[in-house]
């Protein structure tokens, strides 16, 4: 038998419901229902005299029923309000290049502080996950506090994306013996993608000396015979190229030692023609970058360009990459749609993340007639993938260096289009009326790597906004979403 306690604690959790929604007849549902059963309770004081009175069952009954219609309402009323939470949520995620973008150098732009403002929520916590994505090759902790530094707000080490972050992805690798190069906190940098067992280009030239003969103070040394050769060194499996390094000339030429002899260049091979190359992952093609100079610098892209073509010139082969990582390859765009997932969940945001929103820059260089825009054409390639993988899983037709490996630790792929926005405020203050025109006496030069074919018309932006703000607010309008 139903007691008063049980029928008020239906009616209270009506209350709780009723506090929690805007909607208009659900609030007079459960207003109505409340009030019926606090009655119901009220009229229902069953005694131990009139137990088996007829009257008494028969408002036991009604009682019962009425408590079952208000279950029902209630659990009627909580997939409304898991529907309409859902129904607030956002299903898109915002990806930034940085320099350029957000900030020019150390210094963060004014338009992206109005941007990030405007993503902001009343309580400072972004409305909209978001990843920061860039070609450079740092720490992603010290990259994640100075943007955090920048426009106030909560940015964790996983949200920023360095050229080689993708690589965590390939841990068929992570335990092998690997050779990183780049320059600082490089060691540092592999262990973090999951490499647990590395050697730097230093740890070459110590165990092999009479390797380095670029290094005339080296060459003094040998001559004296003031060396110690190490032929117990464990082979080198792989190279990892995060960055270019700081002696191209002698990291170049231990790196073709170590193609040439399988890892082991105290060994000479018997056929120099045909040893298996061991794996090479390399990270950032871009040839060149702009900096504080007048004109472009060598980029990472250019030192690929030179071990390429060294390769060649001496084997007669083709070097294959068993992986390139970093913009505009593929794996970089799929990588940072799993990050934006992951963050979306840490929001609480339940719907899956339908749609990717990249802003990048415009840089061509005057010299030169291509325009070797990084951003934009890993954002379009990103896009295609996605179209194809989706119509045809057979369609998808990428270089085996670009093929993006199965992963468990990737979130399901959602993204049903990535629309790159371009914005001005790089080093070039792009307008559209400029889009350089191909003449009779123009000559085509193509500065991207070999691996990613040259199609021009891949560096058209879904969308040009003058600055990040201006396609913040273009973004919220396009997907309903109130700014500040």
């Amino acid at each position: 038998m139903f007691s008063r306690s049980i029928v008020y604690s239906v009616a209270k959790e009506f209350a709780y419901h009723r506090s929690r929604t805007l909607n208009t007849l659900l609030i007079t549902k459960c207003t109505i229902s409340a009030r019926n059963l606090a009655y119901s309770a009220n009229l229902f004081r069953p005694t131990t005299s009139d137990s088996e009175n007829k009257s008494v069952k028969i408002k036991t009954k009604k009682v019962q029923t009425r408590i079952r219609m208000i279950t029902y309402n209630l659990d009627l009323f909580s997939n409304f309000a898991t529907n309409d939470s859902q129904s607030k949520q956002v299903n898109f995620g915002i990806l930034f290049d940085v320099d350029g973008v957000l900030a020019r150098g150390s210094t963060p732009l004014d338009p992206a502080k109005k941007a990030m403002a405007k993503l902001k929520d009343a309580n400072g916590n972004l409305k909209v996950p978001v990843a920061f994505v860039t070609n450079a090759c740092n720490r992603s902790a010290d990259k994640a506090r100075q943007i955090q530094n920048w426009f106030d707000i909560n940015i964790t080490p996983e949200q920023v994306i360095h050229a080689p972050t993708p690589a965590k992805l390939l841990k068929e690798f992570h335990s092998k013996h690997t050779l990183v190069i780049g320059q600082e906190h490089r060691k540092e940098i592999a262990a973090d993608l999951g490499f647990t067992n590395t050697c730097i280009i230093e740890d070459i030239k110590e165990a092999y000396p009479l390797l380095d003969m670029v290094d005339h103070a080296n060459r003094a040394k040998i001559a004296e015979g003031n060396y110690t050769e190490n032929p117990n060194f464990p082979r080198v499996d792989v190279v990892l190229l995060i960055g270019e390094p700081c002696r191209w000339e002698t990291d170049l030429q231990l790196i073709i030692d170590l193609l040439l002899t399988e890892g082991k260049p105290n060994i000479t091979p018997e056929d120099l023609f045909s040893v298996p190359q061991i794996p090479v992952i390399a990270c950032n093609m871009d040839l060149v970058f702009m900096a504080e100079a007048c004109m472009p610098r060598f980029g990472h892209g250019a030192f690929l360009l030179c071990l390429e073509s060294l390769y060649k010139k001496i084997t007669g082969r083709e070097l294959h990459y068993k992986n390139l990582v970093g913009k505009p390859c593929e794996i970089t765009y799929r990588f940072a749609e799993h990050t934006v997932s992951k963050i979306a969940k840490q929001m609480g945001i339940s719907k899956p993340i339908k749609r990717l929103y990249f802003f990048g820059l415009y840089t061509p260089f005057f010299y030169i007639s291509d325009n070797p825009n990084v951003d934009i054409v890993g954002a379009n390639l990103y896009d295609r993938f996605i179209k194809r993988k989706d119509s045809n899983a057979n369609s998808i037709d990428l270089p085996v260096s670009r093929l993006i490996p199965e992963s468990d630790i990737l979130n399901e792929q959602t993204v049903e289009s990535c629309h790159s926005m371009l914005v001005g405020t790089g080093v070039y203050k792009f307008k559209p009326e400029d889009e350089m025109k191909s003449t009779s006496d123009t000559i085509e030069v193509y500065h991207g790597h070999r691996d990613i074919a040259h199609e021009p018309e891949l560096s058209k932006p879904h969308k040009y906004v003058h600055d990040v703000y201006e396609g913040i607010d273009y973004i919220f309008r396009k997907e309903g979403i109130e700014g500040n």
